[in-house]
Formats: structure tokens, C-alpha cells, sequence
């Protein structure tokens, strides 16, 4: 039996189907929207380490208030180290 004639044989399955379009639809945008965001790594071979191309004067929260991005001195010392 064909989808369409399907729905016109029973007519109360149209709002379920209509809202699960809808549903799938939202969840497939979001995850494209999701996919072009820079906090997000796809490509791992080019970029092993991508924590260290983050810029820290660009704040990675949805809100940030009167916060300051210093260095951790430790950080930089092991950063050093290791290079």
C-alpha cells in the first residue's frame, strides 16, 4: 500500500505524521547548525591538538559576565616543556 493512500485511509495518522516532519526536520538543522560552529572538531587527522588554537579573549560560553582569561602559569610552563 502506497504512503499517500495509506494517509487518506486513515485520516487521524496526518497530525502524527505532520509532527514527526517537523521533529525531524528541527533535529537534522540543529545538527547541521551544530557541525559549522567552531568549538565543534570534525577533521582530527589535520588537527590532532585542538585545544591549542583556541584564542582566549574569545569566550566560549553563551554568557559571560565580567570574567578574565588569564594564563595558568603551570599550563605554560608543561606547554613549554613539551615543545
Amino acid at each position: 500500500m502506497n504512503f499517500f493512500q495509506l494517509l487518506r485511509k486513515k485520516k487521524e495518522l496526518i497530525p502524527l505524521v505532520a509532527f514527526m516532519s517537523v521533529a525531524a526536520t528541527g533535529a537534522v538543522s540543529f545538527a547541521l547548525y551544530s557541525l559549522k560552529k567552531t568549538d565543534v572538531i570534525i577533521d582530527r587527522k589535520r588537527n590532532p591538538e585542538p585545544w591549542e588554537t583556541v584564542d582566549p579573549s574569545v569566550p566560549g560560553k553563551l554568557i559571560t559576565i565580567n570574567q578574565e582569561w588569564k594564563p595558568i602559569e603551570e599550563l605554560q610552563n608543561v606547554r613549554r616543556a613539551t615543545k
